[in-house]
């Protein structure tokens, strides 16, 4: 039997439950030729963006006088396409679905605009895993991940939980609100910079981050 050591897991979307690398990388590069920039880097260069605020990387990409334009742009292509050139991680159900098993409340906590958040986990079938799913807004409120798991713990009243995530961003969101941050490594974060960011561990695979929130106890007799 599963006893959980955590009573709820909040999760990162992009890098954590699914691979977002083409969708977000094709409108990135949709985005930069639509207002002209010089050069695109290509899909590699861009994997760098996957999982911090979208619109901190534009202005690091285009500067700020550019961004919002870019954001537009990037926008149109991911409501259209983008947002279904992903892929759910091998193993993510199995996970969901024994943490579930186990009695932990389990809820979603991107960056991403909550309305395209809703539509990726419902589109990939993992919405009937989750409590609540908790995003940014479209105008840039709550893309902080701080703030977004302070509303995320202030609403659904979670005590004794984690934070999963592929990148620093997650790590320190997770610490500022007194969540137990656990990273992931097959996403877009490394180890280094998870561990400096204050991962109290780090899973290599889906299936590690079930067995860190889970205890086996063996039966009494």
């Amino acid at each position: 039997m599963d006893v959980p050591t955590m009573k709820a897991v909040f999760f990162d979307l992009d890098g954590t439950l699914t691979d977002p690398f083409p969708g977000i990388t094709r409108c990135i590069q949709h985005a930069l030729r639509g207002i002209g920039a010089p050069q695109v880097p290509s899909a590699s260069e861009l994997a760098w963006c996957i999982g911090p605020p979208l619109h901190e990387s534009l202005v690091r990409l285009v500067g700020r006088a550019q961004a919002d334009s870019a954001l537009t742009l990037y926008r149109e292509r991911f409501d259209a396409v983008g947002w279904r050139e992903n892929a759910v991680y091998e193993g993510i159900p199995d996970t969901l679905e024994r943490l579930h098993r186990a009695g932990l409340a389990l809820y979603v906590a991107t960056s991403k605009p909550r309305l395209y958040a809703e539509r990726i986990v419902g589109h990939f079938g993992l919405a009937a895993y989750f409590r609540t799913i908790f995003g940014a807004e479209l105008d840039g409120r709550n893309a902080d991940k701080s703030d977004l798991l302070a509303v995320a713990l202030a609403t659904s009243g979670a005590r004794n939980a984690a934070m999963v995530g592929d990148r620093s961003h997650d790590m320190m969101g997770a610490r500022n609100n007194g969540l137990h941050p656990i990273g992931v490594s097959y996403g877009y974060g490394t180890p280094a910079e998870l561990n400096g960011a204050g991962a109290a561990a780090i899973a290599d695979s889906p299936r590690a981050i079930a067995d860190l929130l889970l205890t086996p106890v063996p039966l009494a007799g």
